[in-house]
């Protein structure tokens, strides 16, 4: 084993730290959260000496530990880091670490690798911490059954915990529905076990996708926070855990871990089980602190989408699924006029797909509606200026499909037959080689045929007795099909690099940075609604960015709530993300036609800014009211949306702050006006403003970041834009 100097080692990056001590029978982690500067001997030896508790009346006659690989050994009664067994016996695990690598990029992060075999599992393993320049802190755990063992061992699960001070009193994470995703709730961190389970065969529309611990009234901007994130897109847990003797010289306990079910990882002799990548986020600046440091993360990735992110018009709201050539070039004819940069043809335009009843599966164009293949509507796209898109659903089939008549057997099923079909459809079972090569390359054949620019690729029911014929016998396949799903997607991109990639789950039922390390852009939800969608991306912007996240403008009335709102404000929700449109610009008038043109120009003018800022969010009383920003790295720039979505008690919005801005500095601040006239609830505006509406209005930082100004009392669903620009 490396001791290093002092055994115990720090990992330091963007103002945060881990320390780890690597002696004794397992490493310790001694803390995590704020930076403690450089460790030497004084400092390395009073974290352990006081990572030691005090032993308790009626308890174990050894102080209680808590490990980097927690278990019953250590006398911690809380959810171990590993369950499992061989048939029964070796249920106990006693883990042990036997090397260790540090690897430290001064203040830029680094890695620590713990390798550890077990005596009693049987079982080595091999755990890794990794932060990143961003203090973004990564744990990665593996198990693998030994090339000599004389039996299988069955994985239950393989969890990532980490211990946290008592001041984290108070809970954050997420539930939600289809067209009301990420829709927070707050709870008290009381003692016992907080645990939420995603068992859909993804994370699901009601993901906990963000578990935050933070001290008492945490914000936007204010409070110590502590979060973690499942990078995994099928089964999943999170877990809070508070037991009254703590968790060694610590009080409670966060981690998240895949849900694995019974049976599904058998490790045979000389096999390994990868768990999923654990995410965990410090600040000491609220939720918007950890989601500067998500985003630095995710920008800084080789892959990450570097070209203007084109604005998009997508069909699926125009035409569903009435496809005919003349009626698509007349929209992409509209498309082009307001100065769309991507046009993607949306479900129905595969064999015998005229509705949601029939063709998943077959992936086929359909020569009864499209006699010359989609050739004619590429070419009308392309010649216009535009790229093109296609939209799939790989994952799932239609009984009324030829592929299920050809082979039922590739249906995900147990072998009394399928259950109930979910918007007629069923899975089909990707980790089935036969299944997989098929739905590859008929999808590879078409991007090669026309060139694809970008696929639109959803997933729009949970799996349900998601098991299958394996070895024998019936084996759930959740782990295995969701295996298979990022082979496929990085195979088409090994195959296709130019071609880009929208993750979309029913909207937003597959969000989560496992998918995200092979898409290119999430569509947050299936809900246009603009007063959704204003609270949907605010909580998706926690941990995406915003050129991750597909925004469009939706019509009118709106496709999934019948909620009527004006053309300014759907606007401007759709404005502050990847933009688009979804709505029949055939319908639109001309007058409406050179509002959404005006848009687009302001999209261009201002998404160098929108897809590279940093997102804040002012704390308000008054939920009822938002106001998000984004300011520019360099600070010298910041776009800032006021939107108000019903009304509220208080007539008067008082002095608001403007997060984000240096309060040092000098700012020139406009209302732009290009989406059309707001709505207020007032006879003026306050009187600082009269400028602002007419070339802008000087004010100093200290003002608009610190005291705060008034702003408009806007009627319902409505918003104002606000450029702010560094003097």
């Amino acid at each position: 084993m490396v001791n290093g100097e002092h055994g115990v080692h720090t990992l330091r990056a963007a103002g945060t730290s881990l320390v780890v001590d690597l002696e004794g029978r397992v490493p310790r982690v001694l803390h995590w959260g704020a930076d403690l500067g450089p460790i030497d001997a004084f400092v390395a030896q009073a974290l352990r000496e006081t990572a030691v508790p005090a032993m308790l009346n009626n308890s174990p006659d050894v102080p209680r530990a808590f490990s980097a690989w927690p278990t019953e050994q250590d006398a911690w009664a809380g959810t171990p880091a590993q369950t499992g067994s061989r048939a029964g016996t070796a249920a106990t695990p006693r883990p042990r670490a036997v090397e260790s690598t540090v690897e430290t990029s001064g203040d830029a992060g680094g890695r620590i690798v713990i390798d550890l075999d077990d005596p009693v599992a049987g079982t080595s393993a091999r755990m890794e911490y990794r932060l990143d320049a961003a203090g973004v802190l990564t744990v990665d755990m593996s198990i693998q059954n030994p090339q000599e063992a004389a039996s299988a061992y069955l994985v239950d699960g393989l969890r990532a915990l980490l211990p946290l001070p008592d001041r984290a009193v108070e809970l954050l994470d997420f539930t939600g529905k289809w067209c009301r995703e990420r829709a927070p709730q707050r709870l008290p961190f009381a003692f016992g076990t907080h645990a939420r389970r995603a068992r859909r065969g993804k994370p699901g529309h009601d993901t906990p996708y963000l578990l935050v611990a933070g001290t008492p009234a945490f914000g936007f901007s204010q409070g110590e926070v502590w979060g973690v994130h499942l990078a995994w897109s099928g089964d999943g847990e999170y877990l809070a855990e508070r037991l009254p003797e703590g968790a060694g010289a610590l009080s409670r306990v966060i981690g998240a871990g895949e849900l694995l079910r019974s049976g599904e990882v058998i490790l045979e002799p000389g096999e390994r089980y990868e768990a999923p990548t654990v995410v965990f986020t410090w600040s000491d600046r609220g939720l918007d602190g950890i989601a500067a440091r998500l985003h630095r993360r995710l920008r800084a990735r080789a892959h990450h989408p570097a070209a203007p992110r084109p604005l998009v018009l997508n069909t699926w709201e125009a035409v569903y699924f009435d496809h005919d050539l003349d009626r698509l070039i007349e929209i992409a004819d509209r498309a082009a006029e307001v100065g769309v940069e991507r046009v993607v043809l949306d479900d129905g335009w595969f064999r015998g797909r005229r509705d949601a009843s029939a063709g998943l599966g077959d992936w086929l164009v359909d020569e009864s509606v499209w006699p010359d293949g989609l050739g004619p509507f590429v070419e009308a796209v392309r010649s216009r200026g535009m790229q093109f898109g296609l939209w799939f659903e790989p994952e799932m089939i239609n009984p009324d499909s030829d592929l299920a008549r050809t082979h039922p057997d590739w249906v995900m099923a147990p072998k009394d037959g399928p259950g109930p079909t979910a918007r007629n459809q069923q899975v089909l079972d990707l980790s089935h080689p036969g299944a997989y090569a098929l739905v590859l390359e008929r999808i590879s054949a078409l991007v090669a045929e026309y060139d694809i620019d970008y696929l639109k690729w959803d997933h729009n029911r949970d799996l349900v007795e998601p098991v299958a014929q394996r070895d024998g016998g019936e084996r759930p396949l959740v782990h295995c099909q969701t295996l298979a799903l990022y082979r496929m997607l990085d195979e088409l991109r090994a195959r296709h690099p130019r071609l880009e990639i929208e993750t979309c789950s029913g909207g937003g039922g597959r969000v989560d940075l496992g998918i995200l390390e092979r898409t290119d852009r999430v569509w947050a939800s299936d809900c246009n609604d603009p007063v959704e969608r204003a609270r949907i991306e605010r909580w998706t912007r926690l941990l995406l960015p915003p050129e991750l996240i597909g925004s469009h403008l939706g019509a009118h009335r709106s496709h999934t709530t019948s909620r009527e709102t004006d053309l300014s404000f759907r606007l401007a929700i759709s404005l502050t993300a990847h933009a688009g449109i979804e709505t029949d610009l055939t319908a639109a008038t001309p007058e409406e036609l050179a509002t959404i043109a005006a848009w687009a120009r302001l999209y261009r003018e201002l998404r160098g800014l929108i897809h590279t800022g940093v997102v804040v969010n002012a704390d308000l009383a008054d939920d009822s009211a938002m106001l998000t920003g984004i300011v520019a790295p360099d600070g010298a720039r910041a776009l800032f949306t006021w939107a108000r979505l019903a009304t509220s008690p208080d007539g008067q919005s008082g002095r608001v702050r403007f997060p984000g801005l240096d309060a040092d500095a000098r700012y020139l601040v406009r209302v732009r006006d290009e989406l059309g006239p707001v709505s207020r609830h007032q006879v003026a505006d306050p009187a600082w403003m009269t400028g602002a509406t007419d070339g802008g209005t000087e004010l100093p930082g200290a003002v608009l970041a610190v005291a705060g100004v008034p702003l408009p009392t806007l009627n319902p669903q409505q918003a104002l834009l606000f450029d702010v620009v560094r003097l």
